[in-house]
């Protein structure tokens, strides 16, 4: 079952939206029509050979086939993180991908509360200044 290109847009405007409030702190690393992402705002080591990146990956709204996702790698590291989310929980496919199909699935308080958790869990791991 596909989504509308107006329900698809509603859902990424919400989503977007919402991340955009956390940038500052965040950095947003890309925006277009596709995708909008956010990453910390201190150059971090990353992988085996400790590559220095310009910020580790945060969040990210993008268009699926078939919905539009949000991936939110905070809580791949840390699962009781969810905790404040549990209408968010349901649309969670997989660690970190929630998939989005209705406009109203998207629960903005519990979407605002989950990425203030991240931002504070990243601010503890170094990955923010």
């Amino acid at each position: 079952m596909s989504i509308t290109p107006e329900t698809r847009e509603e859902i990424f405007s919400k989503l977007k939206n919402t991340l955009k409030k956390y940038s500052p702190p965040m950095v947003a690393s890309r925006g277009s029509e596709q995708g909008f992402q956010l990453i910390g705002n201190k150059p971090v080591p990353y992988g085996s050979a400790n590559k220095i990146i310009p910020g580790m990956f945060f969040a990210a709204a993008t268009h699926a086939k078939n919905s539009v996702t949000l991936h939110f790698f905070p809580c791949y590291m840390n699962r009781s993180m969810l905790e404040v989310a549990p209408n968010l929980m349901k649309k969670l496919k997989g660690k970190t991908c929630f998939h989005f199909r209705k406009a109203e699935d998207v629960d903005e308080k519990e979407l605002n509360a989950l990425l203030k958790k991240g931002v504070s869990a990243w601010t503890k791991m170094g990955y923010m200044k």
